[in-house]
């Protein structure tokens, strides 16, 4: 990997130091299951892995359910044999079910199978941070969150944590042992946590790395009405809520501030949205979605863009 050096933050106490964007690996899954963004080339995954390390990027994010294991094999591919290698971050709790529709379990004996079935898939002999990615069911997270302190005692994980999390589970499952991590969706059109999950997060010092910064790009400029009519089918956006009426009418209108804000400042508009989800001061990083090596280059930049208040202020409309 080359020394390209981008802004970074310790994430929580764990003691990792990343950079302030990291290469999220969920649409490198391909299309070919329920939550897919529709079919992905695996060479052009692999090149847009390597053209984020050699810029800097000095970690990953992927999940087994992205393509159940095939986002892992793939990151696996790209980042074998390399010195030093990236930080690599997966999930668990959401193993393939019928129809490829992920299920939900939290069970010891299930998690500790789909570690092993990271592990092989990433080629790495423990995984940097490993996360329940759901708490469903609710009822098992206690016995999800014990299975996880197992591995990392083990030492087949290093650091845990958790995504989509409330602050009743986060206290739920740190009173078993503290929770190192994170992962909260958080945007311009997806500010849900900003009341009292980060908030939490930041008194505690779990550490937060926040998903979908672009609001699954609808901030990114590219985004427009023509385009979302023509998603794939086999998009999950297509379905989402943020992508159909009655909120799609606001989400273009938050869209176009950004997109006058990076304009007038010479920046993509993702780069602006990313940047905007990290002047929250409990946010120590920003997972973004990269799926061709010609995105890395103008995403980055929101990695160390600085916003005004001003802008802030005009992007979010007030």
């Amino acid at each position: 990997m080359a020394e390209a050096r981008l802004a970074r933050a310790e994430l929580g106490s764990t003691g990792l130091e990343i950079t302030r964007v990291g290469l999220g690996a969920w649409a490198l899954g391909g299309g070919d299951w329920e939550f897919g963004w529709g079919d992905q080339d695996d060479s052009e995954s692999i090149d847009t892995i390597a053209h984020a390390l050699e810029s800097g990027i000095n970690w990953i994010d992927t999940a087994a359910a992205y393509g159940f294991g095939h986002s892992e094999e793939v990151v696996g591919r790209a980042i074998r044999g390399l010195h030093p290698a990236p930080h690599v971050f997966t999930k668990c709790g959401s193993p393939e079910g019928p129809g490829r529709r992920p299920l939900r379990s939290l069970e010891r004996d299930s998690i500790r199978r789909e570690c092993e079935a990271s592990l092989a898939r990433l080629g790495v002999e423990a995984i940097d941070l490993y996360q329940i990615h759901w708490p469903r069911p609710p009822e098992d997270i206690e016995e999800g969150w014990s299975a996880l302190v197992e591995l990392r005692d083990e030492g087949l994980v290093r650091h845990i944590g958790v995504s989509n999390f409330s602050v009743e589970q986060l206290q739920l499952v740190g009173a078993i042992a503290a929770v190192e991590t994170l992962q909260p969706p958080y945007s311009l059109i997806a500010r849900g946590v900003e009341a009292e999950i980060l908030p939490h997060a930041r008194r505690e010092g779990i550490g937060v790395i926040v998903y979908s910064p672009m609001g699954s790009g609808m901030l990114t400029g590219a985004m427009t009405r023509e385009r979302v009519a023509q998603l794939p089918e086999n998009d999950w956006r297509r379905n989402g809520d943020a992508f159909n009426e009655p909120r799609l009418s606001e989400n273009l209108a938050t869209a176009a501030r950004v997109g006058a804000v990076a304009e007038r400042l010479g920046v993509a508009p993702g780069a602006v949205a990313i940047a905007w989800t990290l002047r929250n001061a409990a946010v120590d990083a920003a997972i973004v979605g990269l799926r061709r090596p010609d995105q890395v280059d103008e995403l980055i930049a929101g990695a160390s863009l600085a916003l005004s208040d001003g802008d802030a202020a005009e992007i979010e409309g007030g």
